[in-house]
């Protein structure tokens, strides 16, 4: 089961369940180097509970309601723990709310235990296309018998296991909280959590019957810091307070508890929060939301688990800065009290106009603004202050989720385009090359955030004008543009239009060039004098560079000499080196070299729609 659109990293942890019952089983908790092995243990071996039971029952068989079906199916490796999530899913799909599944309950379950027990996210996906791995019972000959696990220093079976089972059934099948991934597929996760432990024979990473372990206490830790991060887990029951000795059953009930919390950090701090497509298809980015089945796995076996968890959080520097900032801008609200509305604040976000007045100002003048409201806030009257550090605290928020959708590893040498500041600089790792003004894609034209690779630069490029463009702008005065010395022709009924090279081409003499599916690249124009406004969102979506030459000049690795020979003439083509990662971005809050944090137009309204969202989901 996988995360809709999203891009997973998917590896051979989940193993299924069936393969479970001839792989060495590990011992419950986890030491500083990781985890330890024990004796073998299998499914067969443990009583039967109900966990058990549904893995055997017999899925829905018949075609599936069609609106399931045409949901798109990215299949993951959950063995036979896939089998709970694609039931689940279904049931949870095909089945009104507050109607029972009389007629579609697994054979020798309740309706209880059917009921669909999640809320399905914006996007779910269907079952594997790889058939169910059958579980083997007690009394197959498929499998080898081996040795029953005892208590350790007893003869006696080990209850732990028979108690996991209980309590991972009450996740898979019967959970009933709101989905703590957001826009992450809930479902799936809890399958991923029942597939981890059936790997290890059932036992317990992160509390044992004297309490929280050393890697229990660790992430326990780490997931109390989660508002640092801006995440939320406040909907999680999460183990507090353990009192030992703790019977089987407790012990079991806080183990599942906070591999829940695990995989819901983990998750949300990849990126599962919200679907980029979803606020807005200007964003076309694809989060890399970590897979529940290896977070758990990754953060047990770390040496540092609290620090392995944390890790998931974006590790880029702009989005550490802005961590910095909301540090300093919780420390500045710690006297509000409790008659200030934060959310009423917070919304005060989406009621401002895409067009802020530091539309209307220059670069200096914005910092210059940004640094005096700071000042304010420091000496204005508390209620006033607290408000527009709820404001603040919104945008930073914003512009730290939109950071989770961003590549982990955006390259050490890579190029920058950020929207609202229309500007492109060439980074190399934190170090900046060069820095440029930028005319950036109009509010009804605008340009789509996206990462890609630039592979080559067009020089003295000619125009193919998109259809879009001939439509509104050519079409209505094609003798005119014709007299420009644009070129027409009708190819099986459509009209092209082709500009050549020149002085005049709107591509101007360099055009920087990363194919993709939203027509978007860099170019020079011969509109020189736009680089002189403030509000630079003022083309069709392509992105127009102040300084192409010294652009060219750098991802070519040429000379000045060389490129000024290469202007004039016909068109070239002239590829990279190595193709460069350029990364179209969206931050309004950005944290510059002396540390002070900016601030610039939502000329999309992007940030406002992401904050407004964030605030809807904080108060569910």
């Amino acid at each position: 089961m996988g995360f809709g659109q999203r891009t997973r990293r998917l590896v051979p942890l989940q193993v299924c369940v069936a393969v479970a019952a001839a792989v060495p089983g590990l011992a419950g908790g986890a030491v500083a180097g990781g985890l330890v092995s024990r004796a073998p243990s299998r499914l067969a071996d443990i009583p039967a509970n109900p966990l058990i039971e549904r893995l055997n029952a017999p899925r829905p068989n018949g075609p599936l309601p069609a609106h399931y079906r045409s949901m798109p199916v990215v299949p993951a490796d959950l063995g036979a723990f896939q089998r709970l999530a694609d039931w689940d899913a279904l049931t949870a799909l095909a089945t009104p709310l507050g109607e029972t599944l009389a007629d579609t309950t697994p054979p020798g379950a309740t309706a209880a235990d059917a009921t669909p027990a999640w809320s399905p996210p914006p996007t779910v996906v269907g079952p594997s296309s790889a058939p169910p791995v059958p579980i083997p019972n007690a009394n197959s000959d498929s499998v080898p018998p081996t040795a029953v696990v005892a208590a350790p220093g007893t003869g006696a079976p080990d209850p732990v296991p028979a108690a996991m089972a209980e309590a991972l059934d009450r996740l898979i099948l019967r959970d009933d909280r709101a989905n703590p991934l957001g826009a992450g597929d809930w479902g799936a996760a809890r399958a991923a959590i029942g597939a981890f432990y059936a790997v290890r024979g059932f036992q317990p990473v992160w509390v044992d019957g004297d309490g929280l372990t050393t890697a229990g206490r660790a992430v326990a830790a780490q997931i109390a810091r989660a508002p640092q991060d801006g995440l939320t887990v406040s909907g999680l029951s999460l183990p507090r307070k353990l009192s030992a000795p703790l019977d089987p059953a407790a012990v079991a009930a806080a183990e599942v508890a906070l591999a829940s919390g695990v995989v819901a950090y983990a998750e949300q701090a990849s990126g599962s929060r919200l679907a980029p497509w979803r606020v807005s298809p200007v964003f076309a980015a694809r989060p890399e939301v970590a897979d529940p089945g290896e977070a758990l796995a990754e953060t047990a076996a770390a040496s540092d688990p609290g620090a392995r968890l944390a890790a998931f959080n974006p590790p880029q520097k702009g989005y550490q800065a802005l961590r910095e900032a909301l540090r300093r801008v919780d420390e500045r609200a710690e006297g509000a009290t409790p008659g200030d509305n934060a959310a009423a604040d917070l919304g005060a976000v989406s009621d401002a106009p895409a067009f802020s007045d530091d539309a209307l100002v220059g670069a200096a003048a914005r910092t210059a603004k940004a640094r005096a409201h700071r000042s304010y806030l420091a000496s204005a009257a508390p209620a006033a202050a607290r408000r527009a550090s709820a404001r603040e605290r919104a945008a930073i928020l914003a512009n730290m989720e939109i950071w989770r959708w961003e590549p982990r590893d955006m390259g050490e040498r890579r190029i920058e385009v950020n929207i609202p500041d229309f500007s492109v600089a060439v980074m190399d790792g934190d170090r900046m090359v060069m820095s440029s003004r930028v005319v950036v894609g109009k509010p009804d034209t605008p340009t789509t955030v996206f990462s890609d690779r630039m592979r080559y630069v067009l020089i003295n490029p000619s125009w193919e004008v998109p259809d879009s463009i001939i439509k509104k702008e050519i079409a209505p005065r094609l003798a005119h543009f014709t007299h420009l010395g644009y070129e027409v022709k009708t190819v099986g009924g459509r009209l092209i239009v082709r500009q050549p090279p020149g002085d005049d081409n709107a591509l101007g003499r360099l055009a920087f060039m990363f194919p993709n599916d939203h027509a978007i690249y860099l170019h020079d124009t011969p509109a020189r004098q736009l680089f002189a406004e403030d509000m630079r969102a003022l083309s069709h979506g392509c992105v127009r560079v102040e300084d192409p030459e010294r652009l060219a000049e750098i991802v070519l690795n040429w000379p000045e000499s060389r490129l000024e020979a290469a202007i004039g003439g016909p068109e070239r083509t002239v590829f990279l080196p190595r193709p460069l990662p350029i990364h179209i971005e969206y931050f309004t809050e950005f944290v510059d070299a002396d540390g002070t944090l900016e601030e610039r137009p939502d000329v999309y309204g992007l940030t406002q729609k992401v904050a407004r969202i964030l605030s809807t989901k904080s108060q569910d």
